[in-house]
């Protein structure tokens, strides 16, 4: 197939039709993510309390979103593929944001990004063949955990940059913030997510290997 090759008008409205209001939500997440790492790592505190409020805003559009889809029946392949790649680039971006700040270690967030996007990979090719894989229990428990770190860092980071905040309740938040109680932290979900992904892989291992197969005949082609 040439890559030069000009989409038909019926390519093009199938393309137009598949941006509708969900999948505008989901891309307004996936814009929203590099504006909150912006703000947070900022200097000014007024700057970082806007990254909470932009985080939270963020987040909410993938609730809404998922609730528009399922009510109006804007469900979608674009969709099933978009919605959790832009959950992961937000937690992501938060993530790095927090080992630029000091605040966790990098080895950590990047087994959680590796193994985020290879399995979020895995899914959204098995979306594409008509071959969808269920998350599990155990992944859905721990993208909520996932999330519990997250805020938690995020809320007492920021709360830590206001000044009547910090003077009100800097030990609290010092203790909270502590490394070893943010390292424990971390290390869990870490755990969790090798956990969890090797769970993936394994459930998944006939439909990895067809996929295997089916590259292996293509490069051979």
């Amino acid at each position: 197939m040439s890559v030069h090759a000009t989409p038909s008008g019926s390519d093009v409205q199938k393309i137009e039709l598949q941006l509708n209001i969900p999948n505008q939500l989901t891309l307004l997440r996936v814009v929203l993510a590099p504006v909150f790492v912006l703000l947070l790592l900022s200097e000014s505190s007024l700057n970082k309390q806007l990254s909470l409020v932009v985080f939270v805003i963020a987040a909410l559009t993938d609730w809404y979103d998922g609730w528009v889809a399922r009510k109006f029946g804007y469900v979608s392949h674009w969709g099933k593929f978009l919605d959790p790649l832009a959950d992961k680039i937000l937690s992501s971006a938060a993530l790095l944001a927090y080992v630029e700040l000091g605040l966790v270690d990098a080895w950590m967030v990047w087994i959680v990004i590796a193994r985020d996007f290879l399995i979020t990979g895995l899914r959204s090719y098995a979306e594409y063949r008509d071959q969808p894989i269920v998350t599990s229990r155990g992944a859905q428990a721990k993208t909520f955990g996932q999330f519990v770190v997250i805020y938690y860092i995020l809320i007492l980071y920021v709360g830590s940059q206001v000044p009547f905040v910090h003077g009100e309740f800097g030990q609290t938040i010092d203790a909270l913030m502590d490394y070893r109680v943010l390292f424990g932290m971390m290390l869990l979900v870490t755990l969790s997510t090798l956990g969890t992904g090797i769970a993936y892989l394994w459930d998944n291992r006939k439909f990895l290997h067809e996929l295997y197969v089916t590259l292996r005949q293509q490069r051979h082609q």
